[in-house]
């Protein structure tokens, strides 16, 4: 049997979406995590940061460069190959999760679907 990788959890998974335009700082990445989802996931500074070192550990994100701004360094984070690959596959996850719902709910008449 052949183990797969775990799932994202939605802040990873909005993360990750987040830098695949390019590299973004923190506050760059709340707010188009927090754009994508129309305002509904809004990532509180010490969820984003802990996220972030966890997929930098674990090879999905990595540091893409340091600026100092009003006297303070900010972080830039960049998608690796293996966090757009993760990506990928999560998201090909919940579309297939999400048509067999869709499916089934249409054939039922289901309101919404």
């Amino acid at each position: 049997m052949t183990r797969q990788k775990p799932f994202l959890t939605e802040p990873q998974y909005f993360i990750l979406a987040a830098l695949m335009d390019g590299p973004l700082h923190g506050y760059g990445i709340i707010k188009a995590a927090e754009q994508a989802t129309g305002g509904r996931l809004r990532l509180a500074v010490g969820t984003l940061y802990g996220a972030l070192e966890r997929m930098e550990r674990s090879g999905l994100v990595a540091t893409d460069r340091e600026e100092i701004v009003d006297g303070r360094a900010r972080r830039y984070y960049r998608l690796t190959q293996e966090g757009a690959d993760a990506l990928g596959r999560e998201a090909l996850r919940m579309q297939q999760a999400a048509a067999v719902v869709i499916g089934r709910s249409r054939a039922a008449g289901v309101a919404g679907a």
